[in-house]
Order: C-alpha cells, then structure tokens, then sequence
C-alpha cells in the first residue's frame, strides 16, 4: 500500500497549517487505497542546516537528521500543506527539504497552498525544488484564500468544490506514487538508485 506523508509546512505560533493538514487527512482517510499521516515540521526541531556534508551524500552527523531522514523515507509520496510568506513557501519549509537528498528521491508529491492569493506563488517554487530532488509533482493542487476560505483569516471553512479537488488531487498524487514505487522497487533489486 502506498504511504503518503501529509507535511505541515509551518511553524508558527497561530499557523493555520495544521488545521488544513488536518482537513486533507480527514478527507483523504476516507480511502482505502492509501495510509496517511500528518508530518509536523514542529516535531522534529530541526535547526537551520547544520549538517557538514552535502545531503546528496548521505552521511549524516545529527540525530535530528537522521530522524528526519528515517521519517521521510518511509514514505512513497507527499502532500506539501504550506503557506504563503513573500511570495514563495516559509523558510522552515524549505530548510526542512533542503535537509535531505535520496530520502526524497524518485516519489510523487502534491500541493495544498494557503494565503492571500491562495498560496499559489510557494507552490510554484516547491515544484522547481522537487524537480531537483526526483520528485514527480501532480499538477491539480489546492489553493485556499485566506479571505474566503477561512472565517476571520483563521478558522478553516474550505469552499464545498475544494474537497473534490483534494480527491483529484489524490487520485494522481496516488498513481504516480504507485509508479514511482515500482521504478524504486525494480531499481533496488538491480542494486543501483536510479538517480541520476
């Protein structure tokens, strides 16, 4: 069965990240096609990069990363929950990528975007970064408006066509997980990555 990690891309005090996490994993649990869970950046504590290595290397010094790298390759594919900030995703986000290499290889990963325009602006920066990490991005993805998807800007009251948009946006984030799974399962048993 496909694992698919559900990655809150925020954290802030009164970040909104975890109630729309929380919503897709509602709606995405309904299947049985897949098994979900919620990643929360905030669990994992990790520092600005301060690994000595380049990721691509795979020797990693800190427990914390080696946390990281354990978590997120138990996974076969991704749902980015993140912010807006400045026209791209939020620091931590990136930090949190930034910190592996082949763990995220060779998957699948989807988008669900939240901010004053909708968040689509950090979706279009993660999908230049997963691109160089081996990482197949759907192209449906959910961008929630801060003015008319949350009540006050804070309590999450997503528009009735957004959950149908989540199960498109599951359905490919799916068959390109089982795909990619495939290509890592046969490159494993040849003994080599794959990666270029």
């Amino acid at each position: 069965m496909i694992k698919v990690g559900i990655i809150i891309g925020s954290t802030r005090p009164g970040r909104n990240g975890e109630a729309v996490a929380r919503w897709v994993h509602d709606l995405a649990t309904g299947r049985d096609d897949a098994s979900f869970e919620i990643v929360d950046l905030k669990d994992f504590h990790l520092p600005h990069l301060d690994e000595a290595l380049p990721p691509a290397m795979g020797h990693y010094a800190n427990a914390h990363t080696r946390a990281w790298a354990d978590k997120i390759a138990s996974f076969d594919a991704y749902v980015f929950v993140t912010p807006e900030y400045n026209h791209s995703t939020s620091g931590v986000l990136k930090n949190a990528i930034d910190f592996l290499y082949a763990e995220w290889n060779n998957k699948a990963a989807a988008f669900v975007s939240y901010g004053s325009a909708g968040g689509v602006r950090a979706v279009e920066h993660l999908r230049l970064i997963m691109g160089e990490l081996h990482v197949a991005d759907v192209r449906t993805q959910i961008a929630l408006s801060l003015a008319t998807d949350f009540e006050n800007f804070q309590v999450l009251t997503p528009a009735a066509h957004h959950a149908d948009a989540v199960t498109a946006m599951l359905d490919e984030l799916l068959a390109w997980g089982g795909a990619l799974k495939t290509l890592r399962d046969t490159w494993q048993a040849k003994g080599t990555s794959g990666a270029a």
